[in-house]
């Protein structure tokens, strides 16, 4: 049963992200802080983009009014706010890679300061490996990554805040099962904030959550991944969080390996991400979004089934999982820097009148 005093945050934050992201979006227009199209973006027309303040307000006011203040907490909000801050002057100024991923470093720094790092990994044989002087740089390793890997996702009017909604849940449900209460109710905080910002983020959006909105939101999950999905000594407890924040995981490690493969850089940008290929294959931009989430939502409620199996069960179903992911990514094209859809007319149309079946818009 969720405490009053959650629900009550939950409402606060839902409420507060309705209430200041249409001030929040006459700001940034006022100021300047817009984005503008290019060949690489969808969007047609310069847009707001500093949602990310909407999102920090929304979470980080309910979330130290009412609940409970302790050293995890003080972590996640002071690293919050690090990260907010350095999405701000990217979206209002624009900062090099450099600057960008050293305020991503100190953020992550400042978790750990407040006991927030992992501990140890599961030995696939048996135990535990306890990581001691790695147990910093590996912290920092997952935060920086996940953290980008939202950035990365965030290329469709709502995709990356309801894909971060969908994972927020799925950190809450299995955090509080497996007895990390108090991060449940966090993750559940975080995705009332987000489904409040989403009324105004969905397709059409009218504001972007900017960098200061995928950076806060990555950087949160991956926290919250740390504080409640790392507790566990059993193998598939290593790959809950993987699973749970699958999208933005596999998007990011498939975008590095086709650009390495094609010997490009592997920071190079380009438009073959799983939505580019989404709509490659004739759905619209509502329809990639949907069908995204409901990618992310099989995911996650596949990292819940995890936690209620056995060691052995749950390793089938995790090969099983990796080789449809694959299949697909090979079918859709993002393991490949020049599209197989082009002239393969029966299966691209094949695709699109299936996905089009179940996600019309």
């Amino acid at each position: 049963m969720i405490p009053l005093s959650t629900v009550a945050a939950m409402v606060a934050a839902f409420g507060i992200a309705l209430l200041v992201t249409p001030f929040i979006r006459k700001v940034a227009i006022s100021m300047g802080a817009v984005d503008i199209p290019n060949e690489r973006k969808i969007h047609k027309e310069p847009m707001p983009r500093m949602g990310g303040l909407a999102l920090y307000l929304a979470f980080v006011i309910p979330v130290l009014l009412i609940q409970p203040l302790d050293r995890p907490l003080m972590g996640l909000v002071a690293g919050g706010s690090i990260i907010l801050v350095l999405g701000l002057a990217d979206d209002f100024f624009g900062i090099s890679p450099s600057v960008k991923l050293l305020g991503q470093v100190i953020g992550a720094l400042v978790l750990v300061f407040f006991g927030v790092q992992v501990d140890f990994l599961t030995n696939p044989f048996d135990g535990m490996i306890f990581l001691g002087k790695l147990a910093v740089p590996v912290t920092i390793f997952w935060v920086i990554g996940i953290t980008n890997a939202v950035n990365l996702i965030d290329g469709l009017d709502g995709l990356a805040s309801g894909t971060s909604a969908i994972a927020a849940v799925t950190v809450a449900v299995v955090a509080m099962a497996e007895g990390q209460v108090q991060v449940g109710y966090y993750a559940l905080i975080l995705a009332a904030a987000v489904l409040g910002f989403l009324r105004y983020n969905f397709f059409p959006a009218k504001i972007f959550m900017g960098d200061s909105g995928s950076l806060f939101l990555g950087f949160n999950l991956a926290a919250l991944a740390v504080m409640g999905l790392t507790k566990g000594a059993t193998i598939i407890s290593l790959f809950v969080p993987v699973l749970i924040l699958g999208i933005p995981i596999l998007d990011t490690f498939f975008a590095i390996l086709r650009r390495y493969i094609s010997g490009r850089s592997i920071f190079q940008a380009d438009r073959e991400h799983l939505h580019h290929r989404l709509l490659e294959v004739g759905l619209s931009h509502r329809q990639a979004v949907l069908v995204i989430y409901a990618l992310n939502g099989i995911l996650g409620a596949s990292a819940i089934l995890l936690t209620r199996l056995t060691t052995d069960q749950g390793v089938i179903i995790l090969i099983g999982i990796v080789m449809l992911v694959f299949l697909g990514a090979d079918r859709l094209g993002v393991l490949r820097s020049k599209s197989p859809l082009k002239g393969s007319s029966v299966r691209t149309s094949t695709i699109s009148r299936v996905l089009k079946k179940y996600f019309s818009g």
